[in-house]
């Protein structure tokens, strides 16, 4: 079912079957996530407070819908992960904060009473060191923007 029927090693599914593996991945999606913010908050020598993810276009409600629709498909992955670490990070008590990747360097500069942040992220590579690749950088400007701003979440998507 879907844009993949077409590929090699695909089969052909009901919807039903579709349905149910795809809520199978998110309960393990859920799971991952559990363990992997356990690890993560057992690693680090402080308590985190807060996580930064990036925001998503509104998606249908239901999978059968998302499976349905052809621009759903295409990312519907990829929120399915963001969600399981928002509820994960939700559970443990962290605050959530969701960011636009086309704004969240403005929003950084703003946090730090700048126009721009190239220079405060070359700066803050040099103290870090590598690896220090375009990912690392939208990260640290995402936590810089959430230590700043607190967005409610459907303000956001």
């Amino acid at each position: 079912m879907g844009r993949y029927l077409n590929t090699p090693g695909a089969r052909v599914l009901s919807l039903a079957d579709v349905v149910a593996l795809v809520e199978r991945v998110r309960q393990s999606a859920a799971r991952g996530a559990r363990e992997g913010l356990e690890a993560l908050a057992a690693g680090v020598p402080v308590p985190i407070a807060s996580i930064a993810i990036r925001a998503w276009p509104t998606l249908p409600t239901t999978i059968a819908e998302r499976i349905a629709d052809n621009r759903a498909q295409t990312f519907a992955d990829s929120v399915m992960y963001r969600e399981a670490l928002a509820s994960a990070a939700e559970a443990r008590g962290w605050s959530v904060h969701w960011y636009d990747r086309e704004q969240v360097f403005a929003d950084a500069a703003a946090v730090l009473g700048r126009e721009d942040i190239t220079a405060f992220l070359r700066a803050m590579r040099g103290s870090i060191g590598p690896p220090w690749q375009a990912a690392h950088k939208l990260a640290a400007a995402a936590a810089i923007a959430a230590a700043g701003q607190r967005v409610p979440r459907a303000s956001v998507r």
